[in-house]
């Protein structure tokens, strides 16, 4: 009896090669034409010595977004060893994510692993943070957009649709009506710091707390998928709990925070989704916190700085 073979994986480069195939399966797969739209690819320099040798070429292609484009390649539809097998020859500049294919089925591809630099169209959801509150100047969006748009006028967009106050459940039901006149490639989902807050006597992990975390970005992974988005999610900052005091009936803990992050991150990791930790850059640096919450400019522009060298 022949094994099941579950996963769908679009490909339109080396795996598609027989020799390749039979290299890491130990036999050619079953495949099928496939088309990926909004995509088009550029070259990528290879310098594992084991993937040169396996695909016998130094130069392989990773994907990049252009509205109107299309990438014209086939679905392998492996088992569970066999998409282990691919993942293992993928080189670290590659991440396996979620797509949307022309016919409307999803399939795995192994996109570039920065998942801002191919990007743009780009949506901003979250809270205040996000918003840019204690700034003047719009905050790290702001300066994100700013950038973006400058290195392609003509291609590029930044919309931002943060709410202050929003945690990711709020984030998971407002944004699906902004999404379709916006036209995104990448969704950037800021995790409101808002998400870790407690109310008195509570503990991050009450009862429910984490299904609902778990269920929010699931709805929200769903959502860009739905739009042939990439779903980005930013981990919370670093909290000064020593200023942050009781904030409309809440309460900000350094505990709280790292909880949110942890979860996030144990998630995204789960379920093959781009998380990028925001804790660094104000990390005992309250100097860079207007409230023990909420970043000045300076703090803003630490976490522009921070972003900028992750999509590089």
């Amino acid at each position: 009896m022949s094994q099941p073979r579950p996963h769908t994986l679009f490909s339109f480069g080396t795996l598609l090669d027989e020799r390749v195939q039979t290299a890491l399966f130990g036999q050619a797969v079953p495949v099928s034409p496939a088309s990926l739209t909004g995509h088009t690819t550029r070259p990528l320099p290879i310098t594992d010595p084991s993937v040169i040798a396996t695909s016998g070429i130094d130069v392989h292609l990773t994907l990049a977004r252009e509205r109107g484009a299309a990438v014209e390649g086939a679905v392998l539809h492996l088992t569970d060893h066999e998409l282990a097998a691919a993942d293992a020859y993928e080189v670290d500049d590659y991440a396996r994510r979620r797509v949307l294919l022309a016919s409307g089925e999803a399939a795995w591809a192994y996109l570039d692993a920065r998942p801002l630099r191919p990007a743009a169209r780009i949506v901003i959801a979250g809270d205040g943070i996000a918003y840019g509150r204690c700034d003047p100047e719009g905050g790290w969006a702001a300066r994100l957009a700013a950038a973006h748009i400058a290195a392609d006028e003509a291609g590029h967009r930044v919309f931002n649709v943060a709410v202050p106050g929003s945690t990711l459940i709020d984030v998971s039901e407002q944004t699906p009506a902004l999404l379709a006149a916006r036209r995104p490639d990448t969704l950037i989902v800021a995790a409101g710091i808002g998400d870790s807050a407690l109310k008195p006597a509570a503990e991050p992990a009450h009862a429910g707390w984490l299904e609902r975390l778990g269920d929010g970005l699931a709805a929200l992974a769903a959502t860009a998928l739905s739009h042939g988005a990439r779903l980005v999610v930013l981990g919370p900052t670093w909290v000064d709990e020593s200023r942050t005091g009781d904030l409309g009936g809440l309460r900000f803990t350094h505990t709280g925070a790292l909880a949110l992050r942890e979860s996030l991150r144990t998630w995204c990791v789960a379920n093959h989704v781009d998380f990028l930790d925001m804790w660094a850059p104000l990390h005992d640096r309250p100097d860079l916190l207007a409230d023990g919450l909420h970043p000045t400019p300076d703090g803003h522009r630490a976490l522009h700085d921070h972003l900028a060298a992750l999509a590089r």
